[in-house]
């Protein structure tokens, strides 16, 4: 059953989940999500037998891990934070410091950051009503379906080349080109969206990447048999300013995304034929 994830995350794919759920192959063994974030499409999807979520934010896989396997110990270091700037900037500052910590109290610090920031944006505070409580039925929740998933920390390429199979599907969500900046302690540079692009075009299972369109990434996957398909979704941030502004992505594969979709509409016609019968 699909739940939401536990957090916000920049770039997220919240907007976007169910278009990309819609585009994956009818059959695969195995579900690797290189570049987790918040992981939206990975508790969204139906679960997979064998599943990794992996990023490069250590602070970040950090969180899931506790989330994972001590809930409740991580619930109860939340319990008591406040909303207030002095916390916050308290929290953000020990995080950056790399200041030793026992692992509940640095994924605590780390999500009290994440959900009192500007636009989950890490870096200043939202001064927003935040009520951390009400997410507590939804880490529980999260850690439920976390059990038997594989959390990794490690870069991508050698990712990829670890859990590369026939029956593997990689779903890839890196930084967008012009938005590196915007994730701390990535680094993420023109090298490694190159990188990344030899990596995919080179794998023996199928890949689903959602990236910005822009030339750069058309160009990257200019290659015969990738499929490049133009999609848009309202930009979150810029509802604040202009109302049903659209962000515009490309979803890219090495396989036919087309066949879940047609296969719904198959069954939907077969349901209506029934019906008239």
């Amino acid at each position: 059953m699909p739940i939401n994830s536990f957090m916000a995350w920049v770039g997220g794919k919240k907007a976007l989940r169910d278009e990309i759920c819609l585009r994956f192959p009818l059959e695969f063994e195995r579900y690797i999500e290189v570049f987790g974030g918040g992981g939206w499409v990975l508790f969204h999807k139906e679960p997979t037998p064998f599943e990794v979520y992996n990023d490069f934010n250590s602070n970040l896989v950090n969180l899931y891990r506790c989330v994972r396997d001590s809930p409740e110990e991580l619930i109860a270091q939340l319990e008591f934070a406040l909303n207030a700037r002095e916390d916050f900037v308290l929290a953000r500052e020990i995080l950056r410091a790399k200041t030793p910590l026992p692992d509940i109290i640095r994924a605590a610090y780390f999500y009290q950051v994440i959900r009192q920031s500007y636009a989950a944006g890490l870096d200043s505070f939202g001064a927003q009503a935040r009520d951390l409580w009400s997410k507590f039925p939804v880490i529980r929740a999260a850690a439920r379906r976390l059990q038997g998933i594989i959390i990794e920390n490690r870069d991508f390429e050698k990712l990829i080349g670890q859990y590369d199979r026939p029956g593997a599907l990689f779903y890839c969500d890196p930084p967008y080109f012009f938005t590196e900046s915007y994730y701390e302690d990535v680094g993420f540079t023109r090298d490694d969206h190159e990188r990344l692009a030899t990596a995919l075009l080179g794998v023996q299972g199928k890949f689903l990447l959602s990236y910005n369109d822009c030339d750069e990434v058309r160009q990257l996957y200019n290659r015969p048999g990738i499929m490049i398909e133009p999609i848009s979704r309202l930009s979150n941030i810029a509802q604040r300013y202009e109302g049903g502004k659209q962000f515009e992505e490309v979803i890219i594969s090495n396989y036919d995304t087309t066949e879940r979709a047609r296969q719904h509409v198959q069954l939907s016609l077969f349901d209506q034929n029934e019906r008239e019968f």
